[in-house]
C-alpha cells in the first residue's frame, strides 16, 4: 500500500516506512519531527522540471510525462523504491502545498498504474 503524507503533518504508526521524495528538505520540518527512514533524491523530479512546473495546475498532464520518463530513466531508484513496497505500507512524504498537483502523487501514480 501506498500512502501520500505532507512532511507537515504528524508522523503516525499507520504511515509504515516513510520515504522522503524530495530533493530539498522540507523547509522548518527537523529530522525528529520528520521521523523519516529513507530519503530518495533519485525519485524526485529534476530541478529543471520542478521549475518549468512551478505548481502550475495547467501544465499538470506534461509534468507528469515528462516525471515519468525522467523516473523510467533512473531504474535502480525505482527498483529500490518498488522492493521497499513489496514489504509493506510505504508513506510518500512531500513538502509542497497542493496536495492534488505534485510530483508525491505522479509518482504514485506511476507505481500503482504501471507507468513504468
Amino acid at each position: 500500500m501506498i500512502r501520500l503524507k505532507r512532511a507537515y503533518e504528524q508522523p503516525s504508526r499507520s504511515d509504515g516506512l516513510r520515504i522522503l521524495v524530495e530533493r530539498l528538505w522540507p523547509r522548518g520540518v527537523t529530522k525528529e519531527k520528520a521521523a523519516l527512514d529513507l530519503w530518495l533524491k533519485d525519485v524526485a523530479p529534476t530541478p529543471g522540471l520542478r521549475k518549468w512546473f512551478s505548481h502550475d495546475p495547467a501544465k499538470w498532464k506534461q509534468f507528469e510525462q515528462r516525471y515519468w520518463k525522467e523516473l523510467n530513466a533512473r531504474p535502480a531508484a525505482v527498483a529500490l523504491l518498488r522492493q521497499k513496497i513489496k514489504k509493506g505500507t510505504v508513506t510518500l512524504i512531500y513538502a509542497a502545498h497542493d496536495e492534488e498537483h505534485n510530483g508525491a502523487l505522479a509518482l504514485k501514480e506511476f507505481l500503482e498504474d504501471g507507468k513504468g
